[in-house]
This record gives structure tokens, sequence and C-alpha cells, in this order.
């Protein structure tokens, strides 16, 4: 600590500025900040690794200054380290370099920030341009739901003697499909919290599936029960129960697994993910739905 404390009073900054420091490792990655007053008050002879807070909220180098003034709006800190993709420190921005007007704006709503973001994205681009950037990706809709056609193709005896399956198949498909885009969003919205790595990505698998786990007990429990009460059929309520509950897991971790990939492919995840998600959720639900009945119903 007290090397630290020499090394910043050599320095030639200003003190009016100074709100917190950032702690790199010998790669320039950012590892952890000090704020002033514990810098301050800490014993110089203790470790700055002892103290540092190594939790540190960044905004990466691509945000743009309305992502950067969401931060400040959102969380109570004078300032923001800023990192590239590989967490190296390039840079912080100060609370001072933003006016009244952009915290303002930036108050609003995660939803209609992007809604701005798309109105001014497209104001600015041709009609030509839109349709490329959007067309390529809905295609995964047509081919998911053909997709979706053929597995059902295949399964036309089970539905002609088991004809309660085709009854659910709708529920089925929308819970799917509903548990993904909530995971879609959430991560989307997890992507201004700071650069991408690999262990966040893990912690938001696994914190994802036990959600998962949750919601697909649930809702399958629902169904199922619905299912009991209507009809009386016990084994087909299972087979329900346990389709329901394995695909909404999936769809949840395609809802997380899926922005990452596109990210790390360069892909713009707002406008890709959806699509693609949708159509692997509505493949996985029906391969789990229609398996397991023929398993044990066919």
């Amino acid at each position: 600590m007290d090397e630290a404390l020499r090394a910043i009073r050599s320095a030639s900054s200003s003190a009016n500025s100074i709100h917190y420091f950032y702690v790199v490792d010998g790669d320039n990655r950012l590892v952890g900040v000090v704020p002033t007053r514990r810098l301050l008050t800490t014993a110089p002879e203790q470790k700055v690794a002892e103290v540092m807070i190594d939790n540190v909220e960044a905004i990466p180098d691509w945000a743009t200054v309305l992502i950067a003034s969401e931060y400040f709006a959102t969380r109570r800190l004078l300032a923001f380290p800023v990192v590239n993709g590989k967490g190296q420190l390039v840079g912080v921005v100060d609370v001072s370099l933003f006016t009244d007007e952009v915290i303002d704006l930036a108050r609003r709503t995660y939803d209609d920030i992007f809604q701005l973001i798309g109105v001014h994205g497209t104001a600015q681009r041709s009609t030509w341009d839109a349709f490329k950037d959007r067309f390529p990706w809905l295609l995964c809709n047509i081919v998911g739901g053909l997709m979706a056609a053929f597995i059902a193709s295949r399964f036309e005896h089970l539905l002609q003697e088991v004809v309660v399956l085709a009854l659910f198949i709708p529920i089925v498909l929308a819970l799917g499909e509903s548990v993904s885009m909530q995971a879609l969003s959430l991560t989307l919205q997890s992507f201004t919290d700071g650069p991408f790595v690999p262990k966040r990505l893990l912690a938001a698998l696994w914190k994802e599936f036990r959600t998962a786990v949750m919601l697909g007990l649930g809702c399958g429990g629902v169904v199922a029960s619905v299912v009991m009460v209507w009809r009386g059929e016990t084994m087909v309520a299972a087979v329900i129960f346990a389709a329901i509950a394995l695909s909404m897991v999936v769809a949840c971790l395609l809802g997380v697994a899926f922005p990452a990939i596109l990210r790390l492919a360069r892909a713009d995840p707002r406008i890709a993910a959806g699509p693609v998600v949708l159509a692997v959720a509505d493949v996985a639900t029906l391969l789990f739905y229609f398996g397991l009945g023929a398993r044990f119903l066919g």
C-alpha cells in the first residue's frame, strides 16, 4: 500500500478528478478497484490485493455514449473503468463527461433505449441494408418451422393413436419459446455490464439452469395436473410433464449461450439471437415431446 501511495503522489493528475484507483495485473488486465477513502485509511504496510474490491463493474470499449450513460444513471458511482475484449484497462470514464440531459435519457427503461437505438440505426441506413441485416436471421424461423413440421410428420402414427398429445403441442411450444426469450432478454441486458469472459458465461449458464429447472417443474406440473383432471391419463400427463421440464431447461440455456456465441462471432446478438434461439428451441421441444411420447405411449 505504501508503494501505491507513493506512485499516486508522484502522478500528475488533478486530485479533483480522482474517485477510484484501478488495480491491474502484469498483462494490464483489470483485477480490482480501491476507493480513495479506503486507500487513505489503510495501513501503508498492507497489500493492495487485500483491500481492493475484486468485483469491478467496467464499461466495454465498444459501448456507445448512451450505453455508458446507463451506468451512471443506474449505479451510484462517479467513474467507471473502460476495458477491451481481453479485460485490459484502456481508460476511465468520469461522470463529469456527461450532461444532465444524457443521464436523464439513460434513466429510461432498457426496452425504450434499445428501441431508440434501433430507430436511429435504421434511419441512418438504406432499406436494402436493413433487409440484408435482418432477412438471413429470419430464415432461421423458416428453417426451424420446416424442421418442426418434418419432425411432426414422422410421428403421425403416434398422434393418431394418442390424440391428446396433439392438443397440447401449442402450449408446449409456447412455453419453450417464452422461457428462451426471457433468458435471451436477460442475457442481452447483461452484456452492458462489462466485457464478455468465459467465467461470466459459465456462471450465467449455471444460474439459468437452476432457474430453468424450477420453471420447468412448475409449468410442467400445472399442465400435467390439467391433463390428469381433464383426460384422466396418468402416463400422458407424465410424458407432457417431462417434455415441458426438459424443453424449458434446454430453451433457457439456449437463451444464454446463443447470444454469447453470436457476440464471439462479431454478429449483433440483438438482431440475430432471437430468430436462432426460437428456431432451435422449437426443434428441441418437439424432439423431447415426440421422443418421450413414442418411447412411453407409442
